[in-house]
């Protein structure tokens, strides 16, 4: 009896259970409080109010209390599994802890211990207990994961991940986190089938929540507990090969994920800490993006062939512009698919490397090795090149030797953050190329955007009065031809959206253009000329694709201004 807690020893002195009831159901218990139900035949709730009688301790009531309160810090699996009682909140100094057996003074002098902090107990319903700690480290519980997800998502096909469900030598930390691996899976599964390009991990005080960019809109997709923040974010960051330890920086990695035989997906990996743990951002990069050919893009048919022509020269740069998520990559790389034939040798100079693409010397910036875009560009010149791609001209130093090289003999292609093509000319000046360099050596300029597709189930007939389609920006000539469509929304699509089409402004340097680079023209003068010579802007491409019915009119006003 001397090895029995000072709760179980009273329910024996008091008479209400026997040292043989004990002894014959001792294995079948999980705590203290559980044993004596079962030999005394009393309810956890009534055990719990005679220790509140006994033993002069609070009675708390566990069915109201929200688990998600509890401080991340305070959670200690291995002492709260073993001595079955659950930190609820601190206060100063003080740690209030619920255990069904308030005479577990081993328990309370292990937490004391742990956090440093003196511990105040209240009862509670042992019922009550067990389920709030299942509850605590179920991880399946809140991330709606059924048997048949369980089975399906078990076993992805990660590249190098010696943490994966079946590669865990510590058995009981393997049942801990397999839910919390399949959930993972299954979001990075379900972001690859709804399309989405980036996946946001979330955490907030009293929340945490995942967002998928969806055609260029975030829309929330789930709300885990916030409990399970720091192991979501860990697995995450194994799986991404980056240090699980370090929670003070920002880290970047790299997921391969094998879907089928012939199929995998990359994930480019960015975690950040914030205010209630890290948050972590995933960009989906599918190489069959860059397979899906120039007539997928939506190039009008002059547009097309205007990038053809400017791939067919043996020389001269190609500059496609627009904002981070504009599609600039995508059309950057399909035109080097296009080149990338035996004959020619191409390199490219990108941050990250994003696609990788057979055939082509793809080189990694490295800022700290000191390979800069400057330093790879110099690198590539001695390498016998044809085509070389710049992944974004950055500065002065970069923009001289890509000039350099489209003036001796190179195709350069290159990307660079302005809004539109007049822009991009005077960005360059403003970085100080001369405007002879500028004249001589840029062939075409892209700017571009991405507007989402109307579904073609559910979009339904529009129509506005000739006066509001006129202030929209349409001519008289078109009106006769106009077939507007606004989005509805089913079961096939997102809020009346699937896809996105590109809506492009391309602009030839011809000799006018030129004259007038050299002659200190501003992006406002050039505009002007481009629009004289018949170079759509993006506003006008955009309201044909609304007039054709590719897209919303509103759509159109969302990524064009005018």
């Amino acid at each position: 009896m001397e090895h029995h807690s000072p709760l179980l020893r009273k329910f024996i002195t008091l008479g209400r259970v026997t040292p043989e009831q004990i002894k014959k159901k001792q294995s079948e218990a999980q705590s203290t409080a559980e044993l004596i139900c079962m030999c005394s035949g009393i309810s956890s709730a009534e055990l719990a109010e005679q220790c509140l009688d006994l033993f002069r301790v609070p009675l708390f009531d566990l069915n109201e209390f929200d688990i998600n309160q509890i401080p991340e810090k305070l959670i200690n699996d291995k002492l709260i599994r073993k001595h079955h009682v659950l930190p609820l909140h601190k206060k100063g100094r003080k740690l209030y802890i619920a255990a069904s057996d308030p005479t577990d003074y081993g328990a309370f002098e292990n937490f004391e211990f742990s956090t440093g902090l003196q511990c105040d107990v209240v009862v509670v319903d042992h019922k009550q207990l067990e389920k709030k700690i299942e509850q605590l480290f179920d991880s399946s519980q809140g991330l709606s994961l059924s048997e048949e997800e369980f089975k399906e998502f078990a076993n992805l096909d990660i590249e190098d991940d010696q943490k994966s469900l079946q590669n865990t030598d510590d058995k009981e930390k393997d049942k801990d986190d397999a839910p919390i691996i399949v959930y993972i899976n299954k979001i990075l599964m379900d972001a690859i089938k709804k399309g989405a390009s980036d996946l946001h991990f979330e955490p907030y005080e009293h929340k945490y929540r995942v967002r998928f960019r969806i055609d260029g809109i975030l829309h929330e997709m789930a709300s885990p507990p916030t409990t399970l923040s720091t192991r979501i974010a860990a697995r995450i960051k194994v799986m991404s090969r980056l240090d699980i330890s370090e929670k003070r920086k920002p880290q970047d990695g790299r997921i391969k994920l094998k879907i089928s035989e012939r199929k995998s997906i990359d994930f480019r990996v960015s975690t950040m800490p914030t205010m209630w743990g890290e948050k972590i951002v995933m960009r989906i990069l599918d190489s069959s993006s860059a397979m899906m050919g120039i007539d997928a893009l939506g190039y009008e048919s002059e547009q097309k062939q205007m990038y053809l022509d400017a791939l067919a020269q043996p020389q001269g740069m190609i500059l496609v512009t627009g904002p981070t998520g504009s599609g600039k990559t995508v059309s950057l790389y399909t035109g080097l698919n296009i080149l990338n034939k035996p004959e020619r040798n191409i390199s490219t100079a990108e941050d990250p490397v994003e696609i990788n693409l057979e055939g082509i010397n793809q080189v990694q910036i490295n800022p700290k090795a000191d390979m800069t875009f400057a330093n790879a560009l110099k690198a590539f010149l001695r390498q016998d090149p044809d085509v070389i791609m710049v992944g974004e001209v950055r500065d002065l130093e970069t923009a001289e030797i890509a000039i350099k090289a489209a003036q001796t003999g190179h195709l350069v292609l290159s990307t660079l953050h302005t809004n539109s093509a007049a822009e991009t000319l005077t960005r360059l000046l403003n970085m100080g190329v001369p405007a002879y360099n500028v004249a001589s050596s840029v062939n075409l300029i892209i700017a571009q955007r991405l507007a989402r597709r109307l579904c073609k189930h559910c979009k339904e007939p529009e129509t506005l009065p000739q006066e509001e389609l006129l202030n929209q920006g349409f001519t008289q000539e078109q009106l006769s031809e106009i077939s507007l469509f606004t989005p509805k929304g089913c079961e096939h699509c997102t809020d009346g959206y699937k896809g996105r089409v590109g809506i492009y402004e391309m602009v030839k340097i011809t000799p006018e253009i030129s004259q007038l680079i050299m002659s200190g023209g501003n992006s406002m003068e050039i505009a002007k000329i481009a629009n004289k010579l018949g170079f759509a802007n993006l506003r006008t491409s955009g309201l044909k694709k609304a007039a054709s019915g590719v897209t919303s009119l509103s759509e159109i006003n969302r990524v064009t201004s005018y």
